[in-house]
């Protein structure tokens, strides 16, 4: 009987959806790999077909998509490219989320209510990803949520980088707009070597979303560059706000910095207008031309991606990634 021989060489693939091919370009590019062709076409009743054109058997499968308007769609493709792969004898699948779908919606604040963000974990495990990425959860604790090895990365150090490399650090004041970011603004603080803490003391009415109902400055901002922080800009409305209650209380520049730009309107004319010097985002979610004004800074999230995408498939150490050591 003749032996067989088999080839156990590891095999990374990156499957990307169709809501920001872009970043999956900028990712392959990095990678020095192709985006794996696929079919992907609507019936015309909505429901959403995916065929990959070449074969996933035993590959490791890293499966990004970015989940802007119309969300609900986009996070069912992914589903489905996951579950074809799950058929396809795929080894392992690693979900990318960029952005993390429903993650506002971590808890129960009244009676009654869903907890979304746990539902999509608990959907991505049933299609069949055994571990995700994702950048910036709105709450820490979303990675509990999924049952398998969650890689949380930081758009952070990538944002720090540019203010330091854009902005004299003598008189910079990390700003968060509410007290439940101060944890984040102090590691912003150390970042920008150790710069003073200010934040916005806010009450909402839980009844209304996305609006505020009183607010102040707590923390020295007077005359000094404000770096105003926040994981995700929806419709604009707090951060615009912010931006006008620090310069009531005497700040000079306003710098706004956040990983998600999810702008819904009218946030690009809310932002272009509130007084802030720069507004600096990551490409986490498409930044369509209609959401793009004079002062938007968009950099690229791709580099860090990649570099996760490669410590997981070579069993590296993603810990590495965000303080140098393993």
């Amino acid at each position: 009987m003749s032996a067989i021989s088999v080839d156990n060489q590891k095999n990374l693939m990156l499957f990307s959806g169709r809501a920001h091919p872009e970043l999956a370009e900028q990712v392959a590019k990095e990678l020095d790999i192709s985006v794996t062709p696929q079919t992907a076409r609507d019936f015309a009743n909505g429901e959403i077909f995916v065929r990959f054109q070449e074969s996933v058997r035993g590959c490791d499968a890293f499966v990004l998509q970015s989940h802007p308007y119309p969300l609900n769609s986009w996070l069912m493709e992914q589903l489905i490219m996951i579950d074809a792969l799950k058929r396809g004898s795929a080894k392992r699948i690693t979900a990318i989320l960029p952005f993390y779908p429903y993650a506002r919606q971590d808890k129960k604040h009244r009676g009654r209510e869903p907890i979304s963000a746990r539902l999509v974990a608990d959907l991505l495990k049933t299609a069949g990803a055994d571990r995700i990425i994702t950048v910036d959860l709105h709450t820490d604790q979303i990675q509990g949520f999924f049952d398998g090895p969650v890689d949380h990365m930081r758009a952070a150090p990538q944002l720090s980088e540019y203010i330091r490399d854009h902005y004299s650090l003598d008189k910079i004041t990390v700003v968060s707009p509410d007290s439940g970011r101060v944890r984040v603004a102090e590691k912003w603080a150390d970042l920008l070597g150790g710069a003073p803490l200010a934040f916005i003391h806010k009450t909402r009415d839980p009844l209304v979303p996305n609006q505020v109902k009183s607010n102040r400055v707590v923390g020295e901002v007077e005359g000094r560059t404000c770096i105003l922080i926040d994981d995700m800009i929806d419709t604009g409305g707090t951060i615009a706000g912010a931006v006008g209650l620090l310069k009531e209380a005497g700040a000079g520049d306003v710098v706004i910095a956040t990983t998600h730009g999810v702008l819904s309107d009218p946030a690009a004319e809310r932002l272009a207008n509130c007084g802030a010097k720069e507004v600096v985002v990551t490409n986490t979610l498409p930044i369509t031309d209609d959401k793009r004004f004079p002062q938007l800074t968009v950099l690229s999230i791709a580099p860090l991606l990649a570099q996760t995408i490669r410590e997981v498939f070579e069993n590296g150490s993603v810990t590495s990634l965000f303080d140098g050591s393993a």
